[in-house]
């Protein structure tokens, strides 16, 4: 009777339970079986049957002993429960002592069957899907060969033609074909890396190369294009960057085109820079960190987001008046990524666009990071007798007390330039501060290229700020 009375103060809680509950004596009947067990364990009368006959596997019959198979106090054991027609589904189970009712235990039951068929069609939908992506990598790269083979054909007899000095009239008309087959083949190569990257089947190819040549190749393909616009250009390559690294040059050189096709693209009036610098080295490892300015069209914050997103402009009469459809960027992103970088952007609508990211590359065993002289590089010149200190200070070790007072009387003079916007003036300061800071932690190292950033920008409100921001690094 009490045990009875103990079940029944619970008996509407356990009968709806998502579990199956069972009570069972220690000779295994069971005494008691919540609503779920009795519907799929459908036994005519439950009460009275054998645990050993609904879980064969962890329960057993030796005359009026049960034998328990399972550990006992918690621990969830894989197996089956049987119907009283002998067929079986998966059940997750686990046994307690009763509480309430000594001498017995509770069975406690979960039907896994359903989550297994799920996890089935789950892993038959994978399966699909791995297919589906497969079909989808394979028709777009036949594809892309395919519309290469016309695209070379036309550009070819193009070429030759323009070869043989055709008319005013001709020529133009031969040199926008040749131009739109060049843009042709740019979108056939990007539709392809896309798919590959979003494939998960891009692989760097990483090998030595010059990184001095590389950045003169990089310069080659954009110049005349520039200086077509009226635009000026500079490049600045840091002198402790060594000749020689190790990484996929291809790729880099695929994202610097496409930043400066880009700057190249939405700008009309002013100029163009790009600088790579070192940021970090560690081991035979360096970081380098590499900016791409224009004074272009600017972006507006609110659209900012937009641009590393696949087939996204940052509005369509971008994409009607420019051209172009969204995947550089996309593609740009997870090439800096998969060099173990970032890629970020600021920008101002009307006041331009700076790009800048981040990747790290191996150095040959032998290639000194601090070896390289600069004869033949585009370190800052000093070009005056006030700054022959700078150039002494360049000399000593950055935290030593001589070349932080240094740096601090250039910030000083930087910000009274900023105040009187003589920026030529400026920018010459902050080349001084950027030599000055050879060998800064990477915090200090990349706060004065934001400083520098903004002062290429004539953004004073930001350069004020970036120079706080060093002066705080540096106190």
């Amino acid at each position: 009777m009490p045990d009875n009375f103990e079940i029944g103060n619970y008996r509407s809680i356990l009968d709806e339970a998502m579990e199956l509950v069972l009570y069972i004596d220690k000779y295994g009947n069971v005494s008691y079986a919540n609503n779920v067990a009795m519907k799929l364990l459908d036994h005519k009368q439950i009460e009275g049957v054998n645990v050993s006959n609904i879980l064969p596997n962890l329960f057993k019959k030796n005359g009026d002993e049960l034998i328990i198979e399972m550990p006992i106090g918690g621990e969830v054991v894989q197996s089956v429960a049987y119907r009283e027609n002998n067929t079986c589904f998966s059940v997750d189970v686990k046994l307690l002592t009763s509480r309430f009712i000594n001498g017995q235990y509770v069975c406690l039951m979960i039907d896994t069957s359903k989550l297994e068929s799920l996890e089935k069609q789950l892993a038959g939908i994978r399966e699909n899907a791995v297919d589906v992506d497969m079909v989808k990598t394979e028709f777009v790269a036949n594809v892309t060969h395919e519309l290469r083979t016309p695209v070379n054909g036309i550009l070819g007899n193009t070429r030759e033609l323009l070869s043989r000095e055709p008319g005013i009239e001709e020529a133009k008309i031969l040199s926008m074909i040749e131009r739109g087959c060049e843009d042709m083949h740019a979108l056939i190569n990007n539709i392809l890396d896309f798919s590959k990257l979003d494939a998960g089947k891009f692989q760097l190819e990483a090998r030595e190369f010059n990184f001095r040549n590389m950045i003169e190749y990089v310069k080659s393909n954009h110049v005349n294009k520039i200086h077509e616009k009226g635009l000026d250009f500079f490049i600045t390559v840091s002198p402790d960057i060594p000749e020689v690294l190790i990484g996929d040059e291809l790729r880099v050189v695929q994202i610097l085109n496409n930043l400066l096709s880009n700057a190249t693209k939405f700008t009309t009036v002013g100029k163009i820079m790009m600088e790579a610098v070192i940021t970090a080295h560690t081991g035979n490892r360096v970081e380098l960190f590499f900016m791409v300015m224009d004074t272009g069209i600017g972006i507006d914050k609110k659209n900012q987001d937009k641009l590393f997103k696949s087939f996204s402009q940052v509005e369509a009469s971008i994409s009607r008046r420019f051209g172009g459809t969204g995947l550089g960027l996309n593609i740009s992103k997870q090439l800096v990524e998969l060099m173990g970088g970032h890629i970020d952007v600021e920008s101002e609508l009307g006041k331009g666009t700076t790009f800048t990211f981040s990747i790290w590359l191996d150095v040959p065993e032998g290639e000194s990071v601090n070896a390289i002289t600069t004869a033949n590089s585009d370190a800052p010149v000093f070009s005056s007798a006030e700054d022959e200190a700078a150039r002494e200070a360049t000399q000593r070790a950055f935290g030593s007390e001589e070349n932080l007072a240094e740096i601090d009387k250039r910030l000083m003079k930087l910000a009274l330039c900023i105040d009187m916007e003589t920026w030529e003036k400026a920018e010459m300061f902050t080349d001084a501060i950027k030599q000055l800071s050879d060998g800064a932690p990477r915090e200090v190292s990349t706060a004065v290229l934001r400083l520098k950033m903004a002062v290429q920008k004539e953004n004073g409100e930001k350069a004020t700020a970036a120079i706080e921001q060093v002066r705080s690094l540096l106190n």
